[in-house]
């Protein structure tokens, strides 16, 4: 074992926090809720940290002899424009809050219209690679769902059979993204066992 006490600590850490959540009596009650705090307080310092070296690392490719890149100034001025907005008008203020979702949403925008070229592509590799009908049915659910998204079948919203079925169709994604949160959880859960039998050793590097 390369780190004993890094990995006796972490053990001890998750032991106490789940045998807390269990038996929130006394000191135990007490103790997840230290350990939490200290963890948030960690988690941010590591965030500052990291940032510092991203700063850090443009900074180098700014100031390069050879091959500098030409969008490193550009986002060491646009991080201290925002760094030094946000410390003078606080993350609340309207006129922050509204200039960062003005740079945001086109992001996330252009973000989803990459991932829809990419579900795109990857629809056309399934067809080509796997036979059978689960390519049919992947198509077509998302022909369906982009129609339903869309608007184009709120029209025939009102009658009965036609609206039940639109309705019936809405709550489908909902069981997908339930399913994908019990994946996310059972994995979460999973890993979180292998740190505390010392399977995995994330944190000695």
């Amino acid at each position: 074992m390369r780190s004993p006490f890094a990995t006796a600590i972490a053990i001890s850490v998750g032991l106490i926090l789940l045998i807390g959540y269990f038996l929130p009596i006394g000191l135990l009650g007490q103790l997840p809720q230290i350990l939490l705090n200290w963890g948030v307080s960690l988690a941010g310092v590591a965030g500052l940290v990291a940032i510092l070296n991203l700063v850090g690392v443009h900074w180098r490719k700014a100031r390069a002899p050879r091959d500098r890149d030409g969008y490193s100034p550009l986002f060491i001025v646009a991080f201290l424009l925002t760094f030094v907005a946000g410390l003078v008008l606080g993350p609340t203020h309207p006129v922050y809050q509204r200039v960062v979702t003005s740079i945001q949403v086109p992001i996330e925008a252009s973000l989803m219209g990459v991932v829809a070229i990419s579900l795109t592509y990857a629809s056309i590799r399934l067809f080509q690679r796997r036979s059978g009908m689960m390519p049919y049915i992947f198509v077509i659910s998302t022909i369906v769902f982009l129609l339903i998204l869309s608007g184009l079948l709120s029209i025939g919203g009102n009658l009965p059979l036609i609206g039940g079925l639109v309705s019936f169709i809405n709550r489908l994604p909902l069981a997908g993204a339930r399913g994908i949160l019990l994946g996310v959880a059972l994995g979460s859960l999973t890993a979180g066992l292998r740190i505390l039998m010392a399977a995995d050793r994330p944190y000695s590097g």
